[in-house]
């Protein structure tokens, strides 16, 4: 009996000693999906800010991924080029020189699109059919990869729309396209933080892990209202901090009609409300912080709102300084980049109240 019940105990810990590497295995994996997709949110940003995202005016998942090999290829693709508003309104002058510069960071764009499809994937078809992947995950993660796939038709869907009428894609589908990575970026972020190990440390409070979410979400709207602001180029105007146009609340932010239009298509009401966004995440971090010290300083958690608050304040100097230096690209990208940062340790943080995912086979020990 005692050896049957020792080689049970060898099985078991053979079980758990197995799952350890497979979620290890899962979050590298993963770490690697979140790196690649936050170098392609910058690659996509550098896109925006230097007007390259309709440099390629057509959709070819397949051959799209070799660019022009000689000059009659560059020259091809610079006459589709010469066909759209972009180039026969604003950039009537440019060379194929000049127009190479815009065309790589598009095709940078769409190859790293490509690639993560492969780097999330291939590796997911291994797991699952290697026995790796727990089965109450199958479905989650292939959701994010469909999710992934339908991001490659919303972002040809934003393309699109500068190629007959406008000089520039729809702030409405550059806002839908940001936000729909930040949800694949939010995804492979929580799970990677559910296969972790975590501090068995109760909250500070019982609001603590709402407060959490709520930040999430908070600092996902910011993203939305920051889209926007590109989209409309509004951050190249009213380069002024803390005052907007001379006034703390400026006038005009309703000019147009109906009154909600003003919301999405007027530049200084976006930027207004995208400041007004930035103030209010700014005060429930900051809030967050306090709570969280005065509750159980010395916690995981309670750290963790120290970390948060101090890279929501980096944020804002980078904001801040993009605006008041008229968006200068690198400091756009950085503050692009402080954004997905914030965002994801906020996802990170909210995790880390529900505890490790359950186990399919694990060791309780009791006192």
């Amino acid at each position: 009996m005692a050896a049957t019940n020792f080689t049970t105990e060898q099985a078991i810990l053979k079980e758990v000693a197995r799952q350890d590497r497979n979620r290890r295995a899962i979050r590298i994996w993963l770490a690697c999906v979140l790196l690649v997709l936050f170098g392609l949110v910058l690659v996509g940003g550098a896109t925006r800010l230097t007007n390259s995202g309709l440099s390629i005016t057509q959709w070819q998942p397949i051959h799209g991924v070799i660019p022009p090999l000689n000059a009659q290829e560059w020259q091809e693709e610079f006459d589709l080029y010469k066909r759209i508003p972009q180039f026969q309104i604003l950039n009537k002058d440019m060379t194929v020189a000049e127009f190479k510069g815009i065309f790589w960071w598009e095709w940078a764009h769409r190859l790293l699109a490509r690639t993560i499809g492969l780097i999330f994937g291939l590796p997911l078809l291994f797991f699952v059919l290697t026995g790796r992947v727990e089965r109450k995950l199958w479905l989650p993660l292939a959701g994010i990869f469909v999710l992934g796939g339908l991001q490659g038709a919303i972002g040809w869907w934003m393309v699109s729309s500068g190629l007959e009428a406008r000089t520039d894609v729809s702030q409405y589908r550059l806002a839908t396209h940001l936000v729909t990575a930040c949800l694949i970026f939010a995804a492979c972020m929580w799970f990677m933080r559910a296969l972790s190990p975590h501090s068995n440390e109760p909250a500070p409070t019982r609001y603590s892990a709402k407060l959490a979410g709520l930040i999430v979400f908070m600092a996902l709207f910011q993203i939305y209202l920051g889209a926007l602001v590109a989209g409309l180029d509004a951050g190249l105007s009213y380069n002024t901090w803390p005052l907007m146009d001379g006034a703390v609340l400026p006038s005009d932010l309703f000019i147009q009609s109906p009154a909600w239009i003003n919301f999405f298509e007027n530049p200084k009401t976006v930027q207004f409300v995208h400041r007004l966004g930035a103030y209010a995440l700014f005060i429930v971090v900051a809030i967050n912080m306090i709570v969280s010290l005065r509750a159980a300083a010395q916690t995981t958690h309670a750290r963790r709102s120290v970390v948060l608050f101090v890279l929501v304040l980096i944020q804002a100097i980078l904001g801040i300084s993009t605006l008041l230096l008229h968006v200068p690209l690198d400091l756009a990208l950085a503050h692009q980049a402080g954004a997905l940062i914030v965002f994801g340790f906020a996802i990170a943080n909210w995790r880390g109240f529900y505890g490790e995912l359950p186990r399919q086979t694990s060791i309780i020990v009791k006192d």
